[in-house]
């Protein structure tokens, strides 16, 4: 008989043990707390949706990217690579019900079929915040903040990340006053400006149209590194109401407290065709991973997939770069399991360590006990292991009247007392 091959984990993906999953709570724990504390409603859609949702959205050369399938009643279906359209699908379907602008979050598993890499898997968690309904950019000042805010809380300071700030705006106003003639095929190339160096870049803004001159101040273009020298280099009216819009983006996160948060990067171009305003990336000072965050504004998504135009702004940060510089940086919480109390017996009494158990649960602890009847050593054994701060035993003949033996497992001290003094000697 031949030996049956153990399970694989697929490639891209995943297990999270106790451990990992511990960590991964806490991660989606500061999400939610962060957006709710800014007054982000929660959300959420299918794993999956029709494919033409991705292919409307972005072309049929996505599909390459994605898990895709036909399904039994022969409808073309894929695994969501993002959430952005399902938020689009979702405005569309009652926009007119929704009251705008509002301000959704939401913490997805999403899927995308590439090469598994540092920071990039197939399976992974990322979270969307979005605001949907206003032009305004106080919008995206809003979203700054709320990362800023979130990072932080996450226990990094403001020298150890940056969120770089262009606009598609901007550039888009900059390309027609140089004479551009294919904008469009201009994003991609200026989206892997630094990714595939000098001559590369070249050869993609020829192939693009752009002529040695163009190119040449585009690329310089590119290279400011503050607003002056951006506004040294525009001309237009449209151009310069591009910039005025950067200008109250900064200066409001500057009066926000978030001044030290934000930078001009024009570098950042974003690839995907939908972004029309403000698009900006979050990285570890150093650039050393991937982008920890992008987003940007999308005021057209909405048109583009068949219904109203309705304005939008937002970002996705992914868990995996996110945890990566959290470790790091040392700022992930231990992932041993911690309890408040373990129920333990001297005699076996195995009823009323559930009974017991049950009235402390009541009470709001968490409570942990053995599952079979066995020795004090081991119940204790099991206490230290699952992180135990105190043992409560449910039969010492110390225990006062209504009340237990206990022992506090931090210092080793033993102690005599009612559920109250159980609570008080958990504070202290």
């Amino acid at each position: 008989m031949s030996k049956v091959q153990p399970p694989q984990l697929p490639k891209g993906t995943r297990d999270f043990y106790p451990e990992q999953e511990r960590i991964q709570n806490y991660i989606f724990d500061t999400w939610r707390s962060v957006a709710e504390s800014f007054a982000y409603e929660a959300y959420e859609g299918p794993m999956f949706e029709h494919l033409e949702l991705y292919t409307g959205k972005s072309g049929e050369e996505i599909v390459s990217q994605l898990y895709n399938f036909t399904d039994k009643g022969d409808r073309e279906i894929a695994l969501r690579p993002e959430m952005t359209p399902t938020l689009a699908r979702l405005v569309i379907q009652r926009g007119r019900e929704l009251k705008k602008p509002f301000k959704w979050f939401s913490m997805p598993r999403l899927f995308r079929y590439e090469k598994a890499q540092k920071g990039r898997l197939r399976e992974f968690f990322q979270l969307n915040m979005d605001i949907i309904g206003t032009e305004s950019i106080y919008a995206e000042v809003d979203l700054l903040a709320a990362i800023s805010t979130m990072l932080r809380k996450f226990g990094l300071k403001d020298g150890e990340f940056l969120i770089g700030v262009s606009s598609r705006k901007l550039l888009a106003t900059y390309l027609d006053e140089i004479g551009a003639p294919n904008p469009g095929q201009v994003y991609p190339a200026l989206d892997r400006r630094l990714k595939i160096g000098p001559e590369a870049f070249a050869k993609a803004l020829a192939d693009a149209g752009l002529t040695e001159e163009q190119s040449a101040k585009l690329d310089a273009f590119m290279s400011c590194k503050s607003l002056e020298e951006v506004r040294n280099a525009v001309h237009s009216e449209a151009a310069t109401a591009a910039l005025a819009e950067i200008e109250e983006l900064f200066s409001t996160l500057a009066a926000a407290g978030f001044g030290e948060c934000v930078a001009l990067d024009l570098s950042i171009v974003r690839g995907l065709a939908y972004y029309t305003g403000i698009v900006f990336e979050v990285f570890d000072k150093g650039k050393s991973m991937r982008a920890i965050a992008g987003g940007g504004r999308y005021d057209s998504l909405t048109e583009k997939l068949g219904g109203e135009r309705t304005p939008g702004v937002g970002f996705g940060m992914g868990d995996v770069v996110l945890a990566d510089l959290l470790k790091e940086h040392g700022l992930l919480p231990d992932p041993k399991q911690t309890v408040d109390i373990y129920v333990a017996t001297f005699g076996g009494d195995m009823q009323k360590v559930f009974l017991t158990a049950t009235s402390l649960r009541a009470q709001g602890f968490t409570v942990s006990h053995a599952l079979a009847k066995t020795k004090l050593g081991k119940q204790l054994e099991q206490a230290n292991y699952q992180g135990a701060k105190v043992v409560v035993y449910v039969d010492g003949e110390k225990a006062p009247e209504g009340g237990f033996e206990f022992k506090d497992l931090r210092d080793g001290t033993m102690h005599a007392g009612v559920v109250a003094d159980i609570a008080a000697q958990l504070k202290a």
